[in-house]
């Protein structure tokens, strides 16, 4: 009985392999239709559930994303961080942190608009010789080829799903090349296409410079002195409204630190709002920015 199972088992391993590479490509062929037959009828399946109200695409089923497309968020905002060196009391992921708070408020500001993943890793130096933020611990580069490569691959995902205005941000100087350069190169490949991609330098550019201002003249806080941080209000109070543990609040008070280039920050409450104030601000700059690129102005 041993010898006729194993024998057994090699006849049918023997057919196994003897199987026509056609016959196998037919069967792969097959499976690849079962495929898009399911991903279509689940597509047609209708959202059981009271939908979410996030604009992060990741905190979104599938139903809910297809859903918000229908209903005219055709736009969406990818935007760029980084992780790096930001001084004694800012996490590396400054940027990143930032940004989960400025994407949203961009996002309600134009009213049809979702906000892709934060890229956190960006251009922060080169390897060897370390250079830039690259000569502290914690800081993470990719190359300008990966950098873009991958927002490129990001872009075509979105078109494929129904985005028409692939909008392209960043929170740090050292981004803002590769996302020119990658909105011009989505553009090229997309010239048949209504789909568009718009580089916005206004975020960074504009959004910051006019928040400085806004901050010392309307809302009455200057700086009065440089601590020599990588850091300022601007930076620590916008990102006191994302976790105030992202600037070591707690920490800063109990060492009597809680100031920041001669602006104390001490009342907690107090320095959140005038985060918030600051994060709408310079979202209605950068929607305006948006709106323009998208109608060509």
């Amino acid at each position: 009985m041993r010898i006729q199972s194993c024998l057994t088992s090699v006849v049918i391993s023997f057919l196994i392999l003897s199987v026509a590479p056609g016959c196998a490509d037919a069967q792969q062929g097959a499976n690849r239709e079962d495929r898009a037959q399911r991903a279509d009828r689940l597509m047609a399946v209708p959202n059981p559930m009271e939908p979410s109200d996030s604009v992060w695409i990741e905190d979104l089923t599938y139903m809910e994303v297809r859903d918000r497309i229908a209903a005219g968020a055709t736009t969406v905002i990818i935007s760029t961080g980084g992780v790096e060196e930001n001084g004694p009391f800012v996490v590396t992921g400054k940027h990143n942190v930032i940004l989960e708070s400025m994407c949203p408020a961009i996002a309600h500001d134009l009213g049809n608009a979702l906000c892709a993943p934060i890229v956190p890793f960006v251009p922060e130096g080169n390897f060897d010789p370390p250079s830039g933020a690259m000569l502290f611990p914690g800081s993470i580069t990719v190359r300008d080829a990966t950098y873009q490569s991958l927002l490129e691959d990001i872009g075509n995902s979105l078109k494929l799903h129904g985005f028409t205005d692939i909008i392209l941000i960043g929170d740090s100087g050292g981004n803002q090349k590769g996302m020119q350069a990658t909105a011009d190169a989505l553009n090229a490949s997309w010239a048949d296409s209504e789909v568009r991609a718009h580089f916005v330098v206004e975020f960074y550019t504009d959004g910051w410079a006019e928040t400085e201002e806004y901050t010392a003249k309307v809302l009455g806080v200057s700086e009065t002195k440089n601590d020599g941080h990588h850091d300022d209000i601007w930076v620590t109070a916008i990102m006191m409204v994302t976790d105030p543990e992202t600037v070591r609040y707690r920490q800063r008070v109990a060492a009597d630190l809680a100031s920041i280039n001669g602006v104390d920050i001490s009342d907690l409450e107090a320095t959140i709002a005038l985060g918030r104030k600051m994060v709408d601000f310079r979202a209605a700059i950068t929607a305006d920015a948006i709106r323009a690129a998208i109608a060509g102005e």
